[in-house]
């Protein structure tokens, strides 16, 4: 009766735990409730027979939770451990769950754009700003005190947006969004997030491809 997830292995080192926040997401929520799991490292390039007989669309992250019956896409998954799992609880109000949920769309047109005039930065500052303002009102995490699944799925998305954006385009998230920068720095250094985020390089290594299409 083993937890078990496939996540992506990193490009060019398929021993290595990948770049995919939702990947990350469901590796979070497990870390956070303490549950102990198996994880297997799929190379998305060079995708195995067996993975794909339980994931025939060949997509990561997928998770079994025991009970041998695999069950895709990261908004399931989560929502399948907080049942199955209900401690400590991660639910977030279903009034602040879409907070942040347009930065990371935002973050990949900027990221992919070539035309400085397209409105693609101003877009994304709106939403950091946005939640800015919700983290001040209402901070330090997204639901207050405790993190919460919102914050899960938003952290694993804003260190890609922080390591590609500053490799890439040399951008940084303002200094006067405060209230965003200690949310970063809170999540990011818990020990979930240490033992789940992908390494910056390949991170970088993941977006090369889409960035220099």
């Amino acid at each position: 009766m083993t937890v078990e997830v496939c996540v992506k292995a990193a490009v060019g080192a398929p021993d290595t735990l990948g770049d995919c926040p939702f990947s990350q997401r469901v590796l979070l929520t497990l870390e956070e409730k303490k549950v102990p799991y198996e994880m297997k490292l799929v190379d998305l390039s060079n995708k195995p027979e067996w993975f794909l007989k339980i994931s025939p669309e060949g997509k990561v992250p997928v998770f079994n939770s025991g009970d041998g019956n695999w069950i895709a896409d990261s908004d399931v998954i989560t929502q399948v451990i907080e049942e199955k799992f209900p401690t400590p609880s991660l639910v977030t109000p279903p009034e602040y769950a879409s907070v942040g949920s347009k930065i990371f769309p935002s973050f990949v047109k900027f990221l992919k754009s070539k035309d400085a005039s397209d409105g693609s930065e101003k877009a994304l500052l709106d939403e950091l700003q946005a939640l800015d303002d919700h983290l001040k009102a209402h901070g330090p995490y997204i639901n207050g005190e405790n993190v919460s699944a919102a914050d899960l799925s938003l952290g694993s998305k804003l260190f890609h947006l922080q390591v590609a954006l500053e490799h890439f385009k040399g951008w940084k998230i303002p200094e006067n969004l405060t209230s965003v920068h200690a949310y970063t720095k809170a999540l990011f250094s818990r020990e979930s997030f240490v033992k789940t985020k992908p390494a910056k390089e390949h991170l970088i290594a993941g977006w090369a491809p889409k960035v220099n299409a």
